[in-house]
């Protein structure tokens, strides 16, 4: 089995932009086995799964700003995480105005 390939900060260059159906949240715990608690910009705190072809690439910890695709069943409380934005990033975000300035 081969080692996983774990990306630094710094090597994150690209930038992504939430789709049509994400929302952005900020990681509120870690749940173990892949599973993360969410706090979204709608208000509403969801658990998350790390998408496979994510985990393999990019570490998420506790504050970490991502985007979330609500699942089309148990929208409300479900969904898999598609990114996880660097501290630069963010700033980004909040500048564009698609992250609240108090998120």
């Amino acid at each position: 089995m081969g080692k996983r390939k774990v990306l630094n900060e710094s090597e994150l260059k690209e930038m992504y932009l939430p789709g049509e159906g994400e929302l952005l949240g900020r990681v509120v715990k870690l749940l173990g086995s892949d599973h993360i608690l969410v706090r979204c910009t709608d208000d509403k705190t969801r658990m998350g799964r790390i998408r496979g072809k994510l985990k393999r690439k990019i570490w998420i910890r506790d504050n970490d700003v991502v985007t979330i695709a609500p699942w089309d069943f148990r929208a409300e409380d479900r969904g898999d995480i598609t990114w996880r934005y660097t501290l630069s990033q963010v700033d980004i975000l909040k500048q564009k105005g698609l992250l609240p300035q108090d998120f």
